[in-house]
Parts: structure tokens; C-alpha cells; sequence
């Protein structure tokens, strides 16, 4: 065993810690070194040298003392006797509630190895939400493991390099932790792919000779502008790490040479002013590439990264990229989250990079709550652990950062999830726009709300955000199961007025249901929604309910359901044929998908007309609620501006288009298919009639299945 002088070990830990806590973490090393005695890792050195690494990364962020011992103690409570009380006992319960948030998940059986990843990884999500240090102890632990993998098993070291590669070194990544990061994604990359490391090695050490001459000429000249201009600054020449360079060759389809003979510098000035001076001074000295400046001071990247991105045209026609920032933005640039430490004593105040990471973590809780296990939270996190970020802009001018590819769906869930379960419609750049606009840098968005509104299924196939879609799904469960109830509520009243012979108004009390239930049904609600899903058969539960047998079903003498279109999720009407007011319908109970509306001679229920239990009667109510969809195919004459005479005719109609494609027919004809909204079938046989009178129309029929996959209907 080690000498049990941490102190002399770890001097970064003597530079900031008081008297006190050195004291507490000597005597935590002791502790651990005795509760490991004769435990060696695979490489043979003794373990305690295991966590004694891990602290010493996190002392080299300068975190606080309990985050320290909880390093030191991290591997006690599985690998050896003591338990969480003991630790508590003795270090406090802070440190204790560390090293439980750490310590490694217990062997769960899992049906697949993507369960599991799924579930330990949601586990060490929501422990970091809970307390951020739990993942910096974890990401300290995981980089001293990656180092010294080679010690491992082979089938294992593939599997933990994949597992860092595609979580570990993401989460690095979001917390701005950027040294971590890289290192990470460097081993992973030696381990998974270790000839093509080999050979993108070996180039970057033959290609550095030929180009020092170029990095010397470049640095020099910046120094002499800069001094020029009396700024005091700190030049240094960067080289892109070999992961992030296989990565833009893979994804740019670019040979080495191309991504290698890209020059980098990073420039550490004093202030933010002197940042902007030396942005002038370098494109005075060199031409930027236009479209390659981004200012990440004004806007910082959502970990709190902030710098002055720019590419200029150096000598010989090379690219340059630079980097320009004051010495604490490095810091944070390097050390991201730790080095705005949430848990530094004394410090009361909250910085812009502590906020949003701590929204970020909290916004895990949000989605975890949503999510129907472990994989599909995982699939909704994915997207923020790898943000390509755009900038957008509230209507009173605050900035919200959101991944690129999100929409303004996205962007009124991140408001708040009320403007999100509400919004009807966004305008972008003070224009209407569609929910499902992709968002650009530097757009405003307004999002439009209505306090009846509420989301659409349909969003779910826009949203980009984890936040988005984990919201919408349980707001459309939970409505989902509302209107099942409502409409298991006017089955069952069917049927119960089918079986009241003796009389038609007959309802169920509640000591009905009460002796439903003990009999072995389900609570009121929880039968409705069944009912209302298809789960249940109606008038099974009305027999059971009234105490009556099968004789005394009268179907005769129920009347139908009235529909009025704007049932909701639980009623539909049916996509294979599309039914409009005035077609004769008819009710397919479906399993999990609620009532289904179809037309009399749709061919999909025409194998359930035979079994009633399967069907409801149903008719159109005199009130309906909405516009009904139907597809049109309009054969036309190939004339300039037969396009436009057909939309202005529909217009007239007081029809609006949702949907209109073209398909060329052979010879001097096109087939136009609309998806246009119309009233009833007496508004679409007006619509019909008026497009019949236009000279340039040949053949026009209704549509039953949708316009995108043509079918031949009935006019």
C-alpha cells in the first residue's frame, strides 16, 4: 500500500483547500486505503490508487472537499464491507448521498444490453440532476478507467470504449468539460478503431514537419499586429484532436489533406474589449471568410462556452482558424460546469453558465416523468446531448438556444410547457409560419396560444427536442385517456338504454358499480376508458352492470351515436375511405384506437359487419363541429395557368386547400389530386359541379383513399 500522504501526492489539494478539509481528506485517503487493503486492479497496482486518480482530476477543477472524499470513498460501499451509514457517520451525510449517487447500479436483469445501457444511463442522468457532482465524480472515474483500459479483457474493452463513446464523452461535452471530452473520444477511438488511429497518427507526425514553417509565419505576423494595436495576449498554435479529425472526414467525405491543411490558433487576451480589437486587427491583416465568423461572447453556446470564431485566408491560400478569448472564457472553455462551481462556499451568486446547465439538468426530471421507460428516454436525450445549437429570439429580445433542426413546436415548449400544450399557430420574422418551420439563427419567433387548443399527434413527427416530445406524448395520453372515458361513457349509455326494455332511461348507480368491481371488474373510469379503447365489449359491461342476460338484448331499440367530427383522439374517421356528412357511416370498435368512423361500403369493416359486438351504430348529428377532408383527382388539359383556374374555382367554393401534387398523364393531360375541406357531401357535389364547368377539366371523381397514394373512388 501507498504511504497514506495524500497531501504530498496531490499538492493541487494543499493550493485551495483550508487547514480543515486537507485534514478531512487525509483522513478519507486512510479510510479508503484500509477499506481496500489487498484489493489490486487489473494491471496489478494496489486499488486504492484507482480512486486516489479520480480525486486528483477533480482537484485539478478545483472542486470542494466533500466532492473530494467522495472520490476517495466511491468504490467502498460495492467492492467492500462498509455501508452507506458507515460513510455518513463518518464524513457526513452529504458525502454519504455522493458516493450513493455514484457507487455502480446493482446487477439488474435486463431483457437486451440497449435495456440496460437505457436504464444505467437514466439513472446517472437523474443523479446528476439531482447534484451535478454525482456526474463529475462519474466522468473522473470513467477517464481514469479509459486510461488504463489496455488492462482489461478485450471482449470489454470494445464495450466500455462504445459506452464512452456515445454517453461519457457527450455528457463531457454538454457540461463544457471540453480537456475531458476530447481525451475521451480519443481513447474510445484508439480502442474501437485502432488501425485507422494508427494511420491518422502517423500522418499528423509527417505532416507537423512541413508545417511548422507555416504555424511560425502565421503566429508572427499576428504577434506583430497585435502589438501594433498594444494588446497583451497569449498566442498558441491548436491542432484538432484525431477523433474530432477522422470525425470531419467521415462526415464531410474529405481526405486528410483537406482537413489537415486547415491552420488553428487560439488567442487569450485580458478583456472582452480587447477580444473585438483583435478580431479587427486580424481581418486587416488577413481576408475572413465570409459566412465563417460566429460570436459566441454575445451568444454563448448553451455549457457556457464563449469565444470570437473566425477563418481568415492566411498565407498561400490556407485556412486559419482562430480562436479569440479573455483568460477566464478559457477557463470555462476548459473546464465548463466545474469551473462555475455551484457548491463553492460562500458564493451566493448564480452565473448565466451555472443557470442554464442547472435548467438543463432539471429539464431531465421534466422529460424522465414523461417518458414510458428507460429507452425512450434515452431516444429524447439524445438530441440534447448533441447540440449543433441555433440562437433564436423571444419577442422581447431574450435568447433561447435550441438544437439545430428545431422547430418553433420546440421553441414554444422551451417558453414553457403551457405555451407549448396551447399553441395554435407561430409567427417567425413577424410572418405566419407552420408549428413545423425549422428555426434559423437569428429568427423571432412569437408563438400564438389559445386556451381550447391543445397538441396534435401529428407533432410528435416534427418535434426535435426531448423536451418537445415528451411532453406532447403524455399530454396526448392523458387526453387520449379522457376522451377514451367520454366515449366508453356514450357506448355503455347505448347499450344500457339497448338492454332498458322495461325502461329506456335506466342508468347505473354506484352500488352497481361497487358490486361490478368486486365481482372482479374495474373502477368506473378505468372500465369507461377500457370501453371507450375497444378493450372492453359495451354491452358485455351493461349486462353485468343491469344483472341481465343475453336474451334481454334489444339492439333495436338503442338509437345511434351522433357525430359530430370534433370528438377528438378516441373517435376517427377512417383514413381508408375517408367519410364526409352525408355519406352512410358505421362504428369500428377498435383495440387501443377507440371508435373508428367508415363509410357503409368501405371494403376494410365489411368482414365485421357480420359480427355486431365489432360495430356501433353511428349517424351524423345536425351540429357538426368542423370541415371534413376529401381527396379529388381532377384530369385537366396541359394549358398555361390550368393550375391557378382550378385553385380560384375551389376558392370561390368557399373550399380551402390542404393539399394539392401533380402527376403527368401520357399525351396532352394531367392528373391533379387535391386534398380540399369541405362541409358535407352537398358542399363538395357544389364544388364538384363548378369545377365540371371549367373548360380545361376532362374527368373529375372523389377520391376514398388520399390524394398521396391515388385510388380510384366515386364521383
Amino acid at each position: 500500500m501507498p504511504p497514506a500522504d495524500p497531501l504530498w501526492m496531490l499538492p493541487e489539494v494543499a493550493a485551495y483547500l483550508s487547514a480543515a478539509d486537507q485534514l478531512a481528506f487525509a483522513r478519507a485517503y486512510e479510510y479508503s486505503a484500509a477499506a481496500h487493503e489487498g484489493q489490486f486492479r487489473k494491471g496489478g497496482a494496489p486499488y486504492i490508487t484507482h480512486p486516489l486518480a479520480v480525486a486528483e482530476i477533480l482537484a485539478s477543477w478545483h472542486l470542494d472537499s466533500q466532492t473530494l472524499i467522495a472520490a476517495l470513498l466511491h468504490d467502498v460501499v460495492e467492492d467492500t464491507g462498509i455501508s452507506s451509514e458507515d460513510i455518513a457517520r463518518e464524513f457526513g451525510k452529504p458525502v454519504a448521498q455522493l458516493v450513493d449517487g455514484v457507487t455502480k447500479l446493482d446487477k439488474i436483469q435486463f431483457e437486451d444490453k440497449a435495456q440496460a445501457q437505457a436504464e444505467n444511463f437514466r439513472k446517472m442522468l437523474l443523479a446528476m440532476a439531482r447534484d451535478v457532482r454525482v456526474i463529475l465524480i462519474k466522468l473522473a472515474d470513467r477517464l481514469h478507467n479509459m486510461r488504463t483500459l489496455e488492462a482489461m479483457q478485450p471482449e470489454k474493452v470494445s464495450r466500455i470504449a462504445q459506452e464512452t463513446q456515445e454517453i461519457y464523452a457527450p455528457i463531457a461535452n454538454r457540461l463544457g468539460l471540453n480537456k475531458v471530452y476530447q481525451e475521451l473520444e480519443d481513447i474510445a477511438f484508439v480502442h474501437l478503431h485502432p488501425n485507422r488511429y494508427k494511420v491518422i497518427e502517423k500522418a499528423v507526425k509527417s505532416a507537423r514537419g512541413n508545417r511548422k514553417e507555416v504555424v511560425d509565419k502565421i503566429k508572427a505576423a499576428i504577434e506583430a499586429k497585435l502589438a501594433e494595436c498594444k494588446i497583451a495576449a497569449q498566442i498558441r498554435g491548436r491542432e484538432k484532436h484525431l477523433y474530432s479529425i477522422y470525425r470531419k472526414m467521415q462526415e464531410k467525405h474529405l481526405a486528410f489533406s483537406e482537413v489537415f491543411d486547415i491552420y488553428g490558433f487560439r488567442i487569450v487576451v485580458e478583456t472582452p474589449r480587447d477580444c473585438y480589437i483583435t478580431l479587427g486587427a486580424l481581418h486587416s491583416l488577413y481576408k475572413p471568410i465570409p459566412g465563417k465568423f460566429k460570436d459566441y461572447i454575445a451568444i454563448p453556446k448553451p455549457n457556457g462556452y464563449q469565444s470570437l470564431h473566425t477563418t481568415l485566408f492566411g498565407p498561400f491560400g490556407a485556412p486559419v482558424e482562430v480562436q479569440i478569448r479573455t483568460q477566464e472564457m478559457h477557463r470555462i472553455a476548459e473546464a465548463g460546469v466545474a469551473s462555475h462551481w455551484l457548491y463553492k462556499t460562500g458564493d451566493t451568486s448564480i452565473s448565466e453558465v451555472q443557470r442554464k446547465t442547472h435548467q438543463w439538468m432539471q429539464s431531465l426530471l421534466d422529460i424522465q416523468a414523461d417518458s414510458r421507460d428507460s429507452a425512450e428516454f434515452l431516444e429524447h436525450i439524445k438530441v440534447d446531448l448533441f447540440p449543433d445549437a441555433v440562437y433564436v429570439f423571444t419577442p422581447k429580445g431574450r435568447i433561447v438556444a435550441l438544437p439545430r433542426g428545431a422547430t418553433a413546436v420546440d421553441f414554444a415548449y422551451n417558453v414553457h410547457t403551457d405555451v407549448g400544450n396551447h399553441c395554435v399557430g407561430t409567427k417567425i420574422n413577424g410572418e405566419f409560419m407552420p408549428l413545423s418551420t425549422p428555426l434559423k439563427n437569428g429568427d423571432r419567433v412569437e408563438i400564438l396560444t389559445s386556451a381550447s387548443a391543445r397538441p396534435n399527434p401529428a407533432w410528435t413527427h416534427f418535434a426535435h427536442t426531448g423536451k418537445a416530445r415528451a411532453h406532447i406524448r403524455s399530454a396526448l395520453k392523458n387526453t387520449h385517456r379522457h376522451e377514451s372515458e367520454q366515449l366508453g361513457e356514450q357506448l355503455l349509455n347505448q347499450a344500457i338504454r339497448a338492454l332498458g326494455s322495461a325502461d329506456a332511461n335506466e342508468t347505473v348507480s354506484e352500488s352497481q358499480w361497487e358490486r361490478y368491481q368486486k365481482e372482479g371488474g374495474r373502477g368506473r373510469l378505468d372500465t369507461l376508458a377500457d370501453i371507450g379503447l375497444g378493450k372492453k365489449l359495451a354491452f358485455v359491461v351493461a349486462r353485468q352492470l343491469l344483472a341481465k342476460d343475453q336474451d334481454a338484448v334489444s339492439r333495436a331499440s338503442s338509437g345511434p351515436m351522433l357525430i359530430r367530427g370534433g370528438e377528438g383522439i378516441a373517435v376517427r374517421l377512417g383514413k381508408c375511405c375517408r367519410p364526409i356528412p352525408g355519406d352512410p357511416i358505421i362504428g369500428q370498435i377498435k383495440k387501443d384506437h377507440g371508435l373508428i368512423i367508415h363509410t357503409h361500403d368501405c371494403t376494410q369493416v365489411r368482414h365485421y359487419r357480420e359480427d355486431p359486438e365489432k360495430w356501433v351504430d353511428v349517424a351524423w348529428s345536425a351540429e357538426l363541429e368542423k370541415l371534413f377532408d376529401v381527396g379529388i383527382r381532377i384530369i385537366v388539359a396541359n394549358q398555361r395557368g390550368v393550375l391557378a383556374k382550378v385553385a380560384a374555382a375551389i376558392a370561390n367554393e368557399g373550399s380551402d386547400i390542404d393539399n394539392v401534387h401533380m402527376a403527368e398523364e401520357a399525351g396532352a393531360y394531367s392528373s391533379l389530386y387535391f386534398t380540399v375541406s369541405v362541409q358535407n357531401r352537398l358542399h363538395l357535389a357544389r364544388l364538384m359541379r363548378a369545377l365540371r364547368g371549367l373548360p380545361e377539366v376532362v374527368r373529375l371523381q372523389r377520391l376514398k383513399s388520399r390524394p398521396e397514394e391515388p385510388r380510384s373512388g366515386t364521383a
